[in-house]
């Protein structure tokens, strides 16, 4: 029996992750979950896995959880960024499932790692801000890194076996989101309701608009960087609207090896957690005598500057990644709550960036100062656009 922690167990990849879990009752306990601020659903998730330990974002939630466990059946608890960090670093956990969406899956990414915990990432800023950390910090440890993003998993598979030095670039995939065919006119009266309309894929409010400009693919490219050690001249994004190649890796004779699959989080979420096996799972299988074709497109990045503004951080380094990461964020959010148009998101971006004094080697101090920086920055920026 695999001992499984969830930081983020109520969001989109936290919920999948369980679905796996429940139809493999025979290979995993679910030892933590943590939460942000639904301690409803939380308490769902206690009653039916009982998992030892358990953690909410705030004090509030977590006794408002309590009220709602029966006596004698309340895990030990803990709240904010030090019961995140307890549960991460748990001495019975096999394996940390990071779902945490955001920054705030740092520092407990971090806290894993230190306590030798191979991890299941599906937190992209972790990467995106600290990677160069990050992966130092899992090579001291002699711990493992499992990618849970489609796309990344597509790359694992498809380099499992070869010799990296024969790669000569990996292709990341791209949907295109719910906006691929629209004109530049047409995008400037895009609304919160037509944003989180993915074509294919069933995610989080954030995810799903970093999708619908492209972002999301470039923050994928920043991670695919330090997963597997490659240049940014070695990445090439293609959109394929149909999500069934989910990525593929060409080698440097021609060939190219891809990994297809129906659009659905949890096979590369059981992956992950079964890895180096592979079994039966709820994942629904594809027919590829029922598909009417695949199509790739170069993606446009003048229509979506996202991604360009995601490469040019990555090629600068230092504290410009966590910087786009940061100013991305609150422009996100602020474009949820309806303060921003859908086209002010990267406009926000490029303002912070253009800012920003790039430190070249920065501690995870530096890239946390960074970061704060630029979100009180970009909130500047939104309030005079606003």
């Amino acid at each position: 029996m695999k001992r499984i922690v969830i930081l983020g167990s109520t969001g989109s990849i936290g919920r999948q992750t369980l679905d796996v879990i429940r139809n493999l009752p025979d290979r995993f306990v679910v030892t933590g979950l943590a939460a942000g601020k639904n301690w409803r659903l939380l308490a769902d998730q206690i009653k039916e896995f009982q998992p030892s330990y358990a953690a909410l974002s705030g004090q509030k939630e977590l006794d408002l959880l309590i009220k709602e466990l029966s006596p004698g059946k309340i895990p030990a608890l803990g709240w904010g960024r030090e019961g995140m960090e307890s549960l991460a670093s748990l001495g019975e956990a096999d394996l940390v499932v990071v779902a945490v969406t955001g920054s705030a899956g740092i520092f407990p990414t971090f806290a894993a790692l230190r306590a030798g915990k191979n991890i299941a990432l599906a937190n992209k800023e972790t990467l995106v801000a600290a990677g160069q950390l990050v992966m130092k910090l899992s090579e001291q440890k002699k711990t493992s890194i499992y990618p849970v993003d489609s796309e990344h998993s597509a790359l694992w598979q498809c380099l499992h076996g070869n010799n990296a030095g024969e790669v000569e670039k990996i292709i990341l995939t791209a949907s295109g989101g719910p906006f691929r065919a629209l004109s530049t006119r047409e995008l400037e009266g895009v609304t919160v309701e037509m944003a989180l309309r993915h074509p294919n894929w069933n995610m989080g409010k954030k995810v799903t608009v970093d999708s619908a400009t492209l972002m999301n693919k470039g923050l994928e490219v920043i991670e695919a960087k330090w997963l597997f050690g490659v240049n940014y001249s070695q990445i090439e994004v293609l959109v394929h609207p149909q999500s069934i190649i989910h990525s593929a890796v060409e080698y440097i004779d021609g060939s190219i090896i891809a990994q297809m699959g129906a659009p659905d989080m949890r096979l590369p979420i059981q992956y992950a957690l079964t890895y180096p096996e592979r079994v039966n799972g709820p994942a629904p299988r594809l027919k590829m005598a029922d598909l009417k074709g695949l199509t790739f497109e170069a993606p446009d990045t003048e229509r979506f500057p996202s991604l360009r503004l995601a490469f040019e951080a990555g090629r600068t380094g230092g504290t410009m990644p966590a910087v786009l990461n940061a100013a991305n964020e609150e422009a996100v959010n602020s474009f949820l709550i309806g303060a921003l148009s859908f086209k002010g998101i990267p406009d926000v971006v490029a303002g912070v960036m253009q800012k920003h004094n790039t430190l070249p080697t920065p501690s995870l101090e530096e890239i946390m100062e960074a970061d704060l920086w630029a979100r009180k920055t970009a909130g500047k920026i939104i309030k005079n656009l606003t």
